[in-house]
């Protein structure tokens, strides 16, 4: 059940005014948390391209993941849950294999790694773009276990 947004009492979910204070409530389509849905303007095949972007494609994974617009979307989670798992490997390259290989002088493959890494996203975006559900090796296997999850 919706609450009033001046003063927190319990409203119906068609009530235009509260029953307490009198405040006016939101208009817009009903969701359990309250309010409209941000993503309501948003359509699959754009959710699932921002879910590949470099550096930002885990904020939109997560909201992506998070949203009841896309919970039965088994596409656009799966593109969210491969875009988390890409992340995380771009995580591994910079944390750890960037300080352990800038130890070996003249030695670039920090570099090579990298540029592999965002030859990916830019495939995938591609892949999304195209409404495609590619599955990466290891990485799409896992996103493909974690959408049969839910």
């Amino acid at each position: 059940m919706p609450f009033c947004s001046q003063c927190g009492n319990q409203v119906g979910a068609t009530d235009t005014f509260c029953s307490r204070c009198g405040g006016r409530q939101p208009v817009g389509p009903a969701r359990p948390g309250g309010g409209p849905d941000p993503l309501a303007g948003i359509n699959p095949r754009t959710a699932s391209i921002l879910c590949y972007v470099p550096g930002i494609g885990w904020i939109a994974s997560i909201i992506v993941l998070a949203s009841d617009r896309f919970r039965h979307d088994r596409t656009v989670r799966f593109h969210a849950f491969q875009g988390l798992y890409l992340f995380v490997l771009w995580l591994m390259e910079d944390w750890v294999l960037k300080p352990m290989l800038g130890m070996i002088p003249n030695m670039h493959i920090h570099s090579i790694i990298e540029a592999g890494l965002l030859a990916v996203s830019i495939f995938m975006m591609v892949k999304a773009a195209h409404e495609e559900a590619y599955a990466l090796p290891v990485l799409g296997e896992l996103a493909q276990k974690s959408v049969a999850e839910h």
